[in-house]
Parts: structure tokens; C-alpha cells; sequence
């Protein structure tokens, strides 16, 4: 199945497998729309447990070996429900049952035994993955801040970052039980097998051709390979990351006739930075682009970490985030204070749409049937000044109410350009250019951020649903408007 040239009509073969464990399982008989979740427990791996079904709990929390970027191998936690069993043909994962056992346990089951980190013991077994990932990060260093109200990079003595649990819920031990065994691992000792299996590469995820009863699972190898099935489908359902599309499968039933997995294609994992633009593939995971961009575009290292949990993060990317076209999504107002660029991709070539031409109305693009979103482009150079604000009833791992992206260049106390992406405020993500233009020449001084705050509380057309009110998220745009200002110069506004 390595073959780049695999014949797409024929059917998978019993060669297909995901090693789990160290143990090579094959995926011969496993049903096209099958989650991995639901694979590994019908093998006997039921340490993994199912409890949202939506990628919110982490009770499903199971290890990924994935590409580092320097040859060797990370261990990324994931949501074993949301990932389709066959998305994993021809890679390694370590589950629960995987790190240790009941008379030799790992050393992160081990000090939650120690530090009482287990009650009814349901969702420990996905505690414990997640932690694992954060104990075999190579670059943990030792210190941290261990205030209560640290910001989302605490971090303990040992450097355990603690966000690496937030997509795990316990609703009966409590966390501080889990914090303190978090901080008190120490390094992987000699003889780890997981730890030494770092310094080898991961094995590339096979191009797959699964034909089942209940569809058909395909993950072409190239990105020419992709366009040509989808020209052919134009129905096809793309993933990369599926953390919406498990969703879908889980709670709605849903069901395609073709799924086209496009998170192993290479024009799609690439991630460049030039002297006019930096290029972010479609489908990188959101953890590795924060990783690789080290803070170059301050404004997506402050969107990234309120982006869902670092589970989600592992396997999220920006084309899925984009592609859904969701009103609610934390990456595109993001996106659009960056004035980004989408670059989509057919068998009759590329074009290029700016993002604040992207969207269409609820859940629609001007992306074609037959096209794939290839990459982002961001211009450069950035702006000077830029914040994300997200309003959200829990402060992480929460769907937003209102998200709102500031970039703006100021030039001897007059505001140059202005660019505000706005969430959750309207059937699409939009800019706020109103207040863009009530900012742009105008003194970076309170009486004009006042009169474009009260522009900024007027843009979209807010609803009341659930999540807040129409009221309140006019309330909150103001507010953000002047929050923004306070911060980035020290004047509080009210």
C-alpha cells in the first residue's frame, strides 16, 4: 500500500494495519466510518473509554506517533473518537494498556496512583495519555509558574505544561490530585521504550483504498491524486484532522459515500516562510504550526491556544477550520486581521481568493466542489499591534460567543491601517470595516478608539441563541474594542 501508484478502483487488502502497542493489528473487515476508538475496543483495548463522542472529555485519549521535523518521532495525544480506524493505516499508537502494566506501571500511572488522581477511574486511562505526551516532550525543561492565575502557558517545576490536560474532564477526583502528579514526574529513565523510540522516524501513513458496505475510505498520496478523486466526487467529504467530521459520524449519524483523507498529502504539510508571504499548508496540525512558527505572527500565538485543547490541536488544521465555513470557528477572524490569502487547488489548476472574499453565507464558501483548499498565505510584512479576544463561558476548551482579531499599524499617533476580524456575530466571519475605517487616520487617543468601539458594537448582525445574547455580544465587541487599546497602551478605557 506504500505504492504511490496504488489503483484506486480496487479494494483494500489485508496488508493494512496500525500498529498498536508494538503489535502490528490489521484492518482487514473494519467498516469504512468506524472510529478508532471503536476499533481498539473491539480488539480488547477498552482503557480507552468513549464519553462525549465530541472530542470534549478526553476519556478516548490514546497516542500518535507523529513526524517531529528532525527525523525522529513525538508522541501526540488525540482523540481516539474522532478519528476514523482507517486514518491510521500504516501508523503507531500506543493506548492506555500500552504504557504500562499492573505490576510494572509507567511512571505518569504511577504518580496518579501516588497523588490520588483516580476516583470512579473513567477517564484516567485518557488522563494518563495525555500526560505520557507531555512527559516524552523533549523540549520539557525544568521550571514554571504555579500560580493559580498564570496565563494558558503554566507550567510546573518540572515544566509540565498543564494544558496538555485541558481537553481531559474528570467530574469526581478533582484536578488538584492530577495537577500534583503531573508536577511531580521527573524525566523518562534509561530503558524506556517510548522514549527511545523518539530518536527513530514514525512510519509514513499508507496511501489507503478501503471499499466497504458502508462506503469507501481513500487517502491518496499526492496532491494530483486528490483533485483527480474529487473531480471524479465531487461529493467526497475531505478530512485531515476529521475533529469536525468525527462529529458529524458520531452524533448526527452522518454517512458519505466517498471520505478523501488529505492529511498525508506533502503540498499540504508544507509551511514556508518567504520575503512576501509566509504559506501555511492546509493541512498542518495546529500544534505544529504554533511549534514552527515560534511567535512569528504574534496574533495566531495568541489565537492558537484558546483553539479547542491541545487533544484537538494535535490534529485540527486551518483548512478544516476554513473549509466547514463555520460562522464560530477561532481561526478565521484570525486569518482575516491578517488580510490572509486562500490558495485552492484543482485539476484544472490554482487560484488565489483573499479570505474576506471567502465566505459566502452560512456554512458556504466560493471554494468549488472540485477544488481543495491548499494553503493559507499571510502577507508580510505584519502589523505592529494585534490581540485575539475570545468571549466564551469557560475559559479554554470552549466554543466561542464572540472572537475578535485586532492588527493595526500606528505611525506618529495616527492609526495607519486597520484590519478586524470578527466570530460569532454574524452567518459568517467577517471584517469589521466600519471600524476600520473610523480607526484608519484617525490619533491612536481615546475619543477615537471610544467612537470606533461604538462602530464595533454595531458590525454583524448578533443573534440571541444559547451561547449569549444579541445584547451581550454587542456589549462584549465594545468592550473588547476598548480592552484592546488598555493593553496595548496602558490607558484603561471604560
Amino acid at each position: 500500500m506504500d505504492d504511490p501508484s496504488v489503483n484506486y478502483e480496487s479494494s483494500v487488502t489485508y496488508e493494512s494495519s496500525v500498529t498498536v502497542n508494538g503489535q502490528r493489528r490489521p484492518l482487514a473487515g473494519v467498516r469504512a466510518h468506524a472510529t478508532a476508538l471503536e476499533w481498539l475496543r473491539e480488539n480488547g483495548l477498552s482503557g480507552s473509554k468513549e464519553g462525549c463522542a465530541e472530542g470534549e472529555c478526553g476519556a478516548c485519549a490514546v497516542l500518535v506517533g507523529q513526524a517531529d521535523g528532525s527525523g525522529g518521532t513525538a508522541w501526540a495525544a488525540v482523540n481516539a473518537c474522532l478519528i476514523p480506524a482507517w486514518a491510521l493505516d500504516g501508523q503507531e499508537l500506543v493506548t492506555a494498556e500500552g504504557l504500562g502494566t499492573p505490576a510494572a506501571l509507567h511512571p505518569v500511572q504511577a504518580g496518579l496512583a501516588a497523588a490520588g488522581g483516580s476516583q470512579c477511574g473513567y477517564c484516567t486511562p485518557g488522563f494518563a495519555c495525555s500526560m505520557a505526551a507531555e512527559f516524552y516532550r523533549r523540549d520539557r525543561q525544568p521550571g514554571g509558574d504555579l500560580s493559580d492565575d498564570a496565563p494558558c502557558g503554566e507550567r510546573g517545576p518540572n515544566g509540565f505544561d498543564l494544558h496538555a490536560l485541558a481537553g481531559n474532564l474528570c467530574r469526581c477526583t478533582g484536578y488538584r490530585p492530577i495537577r500534583d502528579a503531573a508536577y511531580a514526574l521527573g524525566a523518562p529513565q534509561a530503558g524506556d521504550e517510548l522514549a527511545a523510540r523518539r530518536d527513530l522516524p514514525p512510519p509514513r501513513p499508507a496511501a489507503t483504498v478501503l471499499e466497504a458496505p458502508d462506503g469507501k475510505f481513500v487517502r491518496p498520496r499526492t496532491l494530483a491524486e486528490a483533485v483527480g478523486l474529487l473531480a471524479e466526487n465531487p461529493t467526497a467529504v475531505l478530512i485531515a484532522g476529521s475533529t469536525d467530521w468525527g462529529v458529524e459520524v458520531n452524533l448526527r449519524g452522518r454517512r458519505s459515500p466517498l471520505v478523501l483523507a488529505i492529511d498525508a498529502i506533502g503540498e499540504l504539510r508544507t509551511l514556508e516562510f518567504g520575503d512576501r508571504f509566509i504559506q501555511i499548508g492546509a493541512a498542518v496540525p495546529l500544534s505544529e504550526v504554533e511549534s514552527a512558527l515560534a511567535g512569528r505572527v504574534p496574533l495566531l500565538g495568541d489565537m492558537i491556544p484558546q483553539f479547542a485543547s491541545r487533544l484537538i490541536r494535535n490534529r485540527a488544521t486551518f483548512g478544516g477550520n476554513l473549509g466547514t465555513g463555520s460562522p464560530i470557528g477561532d481561526s478565521p477572524p484570525a486569518l482575516l486581521a491578517l488580510d490572509a490569502v486562500v490558495v485552492l487547488a484543482s485539476t484544472v489548476g490554482e487560484r488565489e481568493v483573499e479570505l474576506s472574499d471567502y465566505f459566502t453565507g452560512y456554512r458556504r464558501s466560493v471554494r468549488r466542489p472540485d477544488e481543495i483548499l491548499r494553503a493559507i498565505r499571510i502577507p508580510l510584512p505584519l502589523a505592529g499591534t494585534t490581540a485575539f479576544h475570545k468571549i466564551a463561558k469557560r475559559r479554554f476548551d470552549d466554543i466561542s460567543s464572540v472572537a475578535v482579531a485586532f492588527a493595526i499599524d500606528v505611525d506618529d499617533g495616527l492609526v495607519t491601517r486597520a484590519r478586524i476580524g470578527l466570530g460569532g456575530v454574524a452567518a459568517t466571519p467577517l471584517r469589521a470595516r466600519a471600524t476600520e475605517q473610523a480607526l484608519e487616520g484617525q490619533p491612536w487617543a481615546a475619543p477615537a478608539v471610544r467612537r470606533a468601539a461604538a462602530a464595533l458594537g454595531d458590525e454583524g448582525t448578533p443573534l440571541d441563541d444559547h451561547r449569549a445574547s444579541a445584547a451581550y455580544r454587542k456589549a462584549m465587541l465594545v468592550q473588547a474594542m476598548l480592552k484592546f487599546y488598555t493593553e496595548a497602551t496602558g490607558e484603561a478605557l471604560s
